[in-house]
């Protein structure tokens, strides 16, 4: 397991962070997204989708909880995941995610919500508001993402 943290100034850097996860992502991946309400994971998010070719700005899935994004719209076959609304970890396996992974990347806010240790294997992306407003990114990788992150 290798860890790291970056400062990211603006929404623009967090974007860029998610341009550099875009051009390693794999169908079978997981990169979860913790960090508080506004600390940046739905910004990293689209800029992961950006990256991989969406046009226009990803909505958040926070109501839809799982937002698909399928190519031509994109290169790569993606699952935008909010598990803020869950109540229940069980409530996550009616979702289908696991049997998605197959052919799509996993793009996962509040993975808390589906319990402790639900993707041992995922890439795991902190993101912390500083005084300055600028965000801390700090990261796990395990060893699946050796070789891709960092990048």
């Amino acid at each position: 397991m290798r860890r790291g943290e970056e400062r990211l100034a603006d929404v623009a850097a967090t974007a860029a962070v998610g341009a550099r996860l875009a051009a390693v992502l794999r169908p079978g991946d997981v990169v979860t997204l913790t960090g508080g309400l506004g600390a940046g994971k739905t910004s990293l998010a689209r800029g992961v989708l950006a990256a991989l070719g969406l046009a226009g700005e990803a909505p958040s899935p926070t109501f839809a909880i799982v937002q698909p994004y399928d190519p031509p719209e994109v290169r790569l076959p993606i699952l935008h995941v909010d598990l803020y609304r869950l109540d229940d970890p069980a409530e996550v396996d009616e979702l289908g995610l696991e049997e998605a992974r197959r052919d799509a990347a996993l793009l996962v806010e509040w993975p808390e919500r589906a319990g402790a240790g639900r993707w041992p294997e995922a890439l795991a992306l902190d993101l912390a508001m500083a005084p300055d407003g600028a965000r801390r990114l700090t990261w796990e990788a395990p060893d699946a993402w050796d070789g891709r992150w960092p990048r």
